[in-house]
């Protein structure tokens, strides 16, 4: 699934975000705890240089604890990176990253200048909340929907730190193509993007591997149904969702089970893993091989035969 979903607002980000950069001390990203990895902003690592990072895992309270610190060891192999879990409504935890923030840049004299701070993060993974709880005032916007940062503003924090809030922008393709369905799990590209029946479906399967005793238990099945389409179509017996002709209407069933994941009802899951997907990346760069080969051997051929056609 190569989703090119690049629009206006998100190029001009780009090149606001690398304008700037230079003039910044230290970069906070924001990421989904339950997809940290898929919900990472590959651009980052080639805007960002070697300034110190702060990786902020938000939303802990929906993710799957054990999971979370497989993450959080993870991100902190790399270097000059800390990372940190949040929940919202938690100031004085969030707080926590205005001190890190001074840890990780020592060298820096407040009293002479501000310490300048870029914020950034993919649309709807907390990114606005967060600067108003730091804020402790409403200083950016916030809402469910993605995308709803479209400028870039400066924000006084205390102790002389700035931040620099930027918009929430994606990647122009979404690869490999579990990524993109992640994040369409968790709401941060829109619904119109992907069709929402195969979003849920994707869900289902992935919840009948890795939580199925939460399926089991949240949807009253003493049987766990045996592939996602019969999660679906059990569900739908369930809740009585039945359309024309007794036909199960996997619309409401696909409502139901990503309104579900992303309020928390099913429990605290997470969708990926390190092992995961490093597994993934390893098959990604093996097709992209395989491809690149193909090509290769047929473009080998091809100049054969117009080699051979000028002899004659």
């Amino acid at each position: 699934m190569a989703i090119n979903w690049f629009p206006g607002h998100m190029h001009k980000a780009r090149k606001e975000i690398k304008k700037v950069m230079p003039q910044m001390d230290l970069i906070i990203e924001v990421v989904d705890a339950r997809i940290p990895f898929s919900s990472e902003n590959p651009l980052v690592p080639a805007l960002r240089g070697d300034k110190p990072l702060i990786k902020v895992l938000n939303k802990r309270d929906l993710a799957d604890p054990e999971i979370t610190d497989q993450w959080l060891a993870w991100f902190e192999k790399e270097r000059g990176v800390r990372a940190i879990t949040l929940t919202h409504n938690q100031r004085n935890e969030a707080l926590s990253i205005l001190k890190l923030a001074e840890e990780m840049t020592p060298g820096h004299d407040r009293q002479k200048s501000a310490l300048r701070v870029m914020i950034l993060g993919i649309p709807n993974v907390g990114k606005s909340t967060l600067i108003n709880t730091l804020a402790g005032r409403p200083a950016a916007k916030t809402g469910n929907e993605p995308a709803v940062t479209r400028a870039q503003q400066a924000i006084k924090l205390p102790n002389n730190i700035l931040l620099y809030d930027t918009p929430g922008f994606l990647w122009p393709k979404l690869s490999p193509e579990a990524c993109g369905y992640r994040l369409a799990v968790t709401g941060a590209i829109r619904s119109a993007v992907l069709d929402f029946e195969d979003v849920a479906m994707f869900e289902a399967e992935y919840l009948l591997e890795a939580y199925p005793e939460l399926v089991r238990t949240r949807y009253g099945f003493e049987e766990l149904p045996k592939d996602a389409l019969a999660l679906m179509d059990g569900i739908a017996a369930k809740r009585r969702f039945f359309g024309r002709g007794g036909i199960p209407d996997l619309h409401k069933v696909s409502e139901v089970l990503l309104n579900e994941f992303r309020a928390g009802t099913l429990g605290r899951i997470s969708l990926e893993t390190p092992d995961m997907v490093e597994r993934e990346a390893r098959e990604a760069e093996a097709a992209a091989a395989e491809k690149a080969a193909r090509e290769e051997a047929r473009g080998v051929k091809k100049g054969s035969r117009k080699g051979n056609s000028g002899k004659r």
